[in-house]
């Protein structure tokens, strides 16, 4: 179901009515497959959905219930125009010569401790809605801007694909609920991070669970080695019907735990074989590090009541699954600079949309998405990530929306420092 663009602008409040219900009566549904469900609700309902931030506007629209909603977020005062910008500009345009505003490349790697190259062998998918007839056009810009090496179908770096895993026919244009927004976005950002990665964009023929979940299964026939998820449907009674979508053998599967503070978490972060990325707001400081993260005030965390928690997890407050696990930018007001013909060229997106390709694009450079089936991995190597200890998304007690030492719903484990955790 598609829904106009005209509704972009307002961020879902839809089945908050049902949060309680969801969280109260967990023991009637079904728990994820090979897990017994949780035996008791959490200590505490999900907190008011956090305001949206001015100058930003949702990348996509409310859904119906059962749906997924991208959780790209546009800022709406960034308006860099059309064309490479920086140093690889031609013409005499003195604007033009400027690096877009928003985090770039170098910047992200500075702040994570990244290398500029590595990623061979690698191929990142994002999964999508829509058809984004510009999105390899539009990609050659990002990348000429900023000095990364070419990524086309050309070269066979970049394949866009449907759910079937074939190139045509593709599924009808994503301009219509916002997701060329969101494919932007996935495709900027794991760029970015591993520019030496291959890309392949998987494009469902609608948002829903079925469609996603096949777009999301299909990608590891393809050679996806990691996959990234920038979109959630509320979880209910059932949710572990597509779990097996996002699990496969050597493959390392990546979601966006949501933009809606502490609420009920969404499919397929909260699959306990899925990577939740939760999100922060990075800053420069004067810090020895040189950058400074908090929790982003609507980063997505929650407490499932279908999901069981798996061995790896033990905070005390949730019995079942916690997201998120591990975080990265995403607050818009430090997001980073994003092309797209369709958005009128440079501008600003952030949203956990923008940290799920981050881990995805880190976990690819790491070179060992095998051993990353879950994130179990990650939680016996939190030395490597950076602990982020302040800052909350709603204001609930306890670590379920406030950053502190350790696990917290917001930011999880933390955020990467280099890549040693992955």
């Amino acid at each position: 179901m598609r829904l106009s663009p005209s509704l972009n602008a307002v961020r879902t409040t839809a089945g908050l009515g049902t949060l309680v219900i969801g969280l109260i009566l967990p023991l009637g549904g079904t728990a994820q497959a090979g897990t017994t469900a949780p035996a008791k609700a959490p200590a505490s309902a999900p907190a008011p959905a956090p305001v949206p931030a001015p100058n930003t506007r949702d990348a996509c629209g409310p859904v119906p219930l059962g749906e997924a909603r991208c959780f790209a977020i546009v800022r709406t005062d960034v308006h860099g125009g059309l064309g490479v910008r920086g140093p690889a500009a031609t013409g005499r345009n003195a604007a033009a010569k400027t690096l877009p505003t928003g985090f770039g490349p170098a910047d992200l790697r500075a702040a994570y401790g990244l290398p500029a190259t590595g990623g061979k062998g690698q191929t990142i998918a994002v999964i999508d809605d829509g058809d984004d007839a510009t999105a390899e056009a539009d990609l050659a810009v990002y990348r000429s801007t900023y000095g990364l090496p070419a990524c086309t179908t050309a070269d066979g770096c970049f394949r866009k694909v449907n759910q079937q895993g074939k190139a045509s026919p593709l599924p009808p244009s994503a301009l219509a609920a916002g997701w060329q927004n969101e494919i932007a976005l996935d495709l900027d950002t794991v760029s970015a991070v591993c520019p030496d990665c291959h890309i392949l964009l998987v494009e469902a023929d609608d948002q829903t669970g079925p469609d996603l979940g096949a777009a999301a299964a299909i990608a590891p026939s393809l050679g996806a080695t990691v996959v990234s998820n920038s979109y959630g449907i509320e979880e209910a009674n059932g949710v572990s019907a597509f779990a097996k979508d996002y699990q496969h053998p050597g493959v390392a599967y990546v979601a966006a735990t949501g933009d809606g503070g502490y609420a009920v978490p969404s499919e397929p972060a909260v699959f306990s074989g899925v990577i939740a990325a939760g999100g922060t707001t990075l800053t420069r400081s004067t810090t020895a590090r040189g950058w400074t993260e908090t929790a982003w005030s609507a980063a997505g965390s929650g407490c499932s009541a279908w999901v069981a928690k798996p061995a790896w997890q033990h905070d005390s407050d949730c019995p079942g699954r916690t997201v998120a696990d591990v975080s990265a930018d995403a607050d818009p007001s430090t997001g980073i600079a994003v092309y797209s013909v369709s958005i009128g060229g440079w501008t600003v997106l952030g949203g956990t949309s923008e940290s799920s390709p981050i881990i995805a694009g880190v976990i690819a450079l790491a070179g060992n998405p095998g051993k990353l089936p879950n994130a179990s991995y990650l939680y016996a190597r939190t030395r490597n990530l950076y602990d982020v200890t302040s800052g909350s998304n709603g204001t609930c007690p306890g670590y379920s929306c406030n950053a502190g030492p350790g696990f917290d719903g917001p930011t999880g484990l933390g955020t990467p420092d280099g890549l040693g955790a992955f």
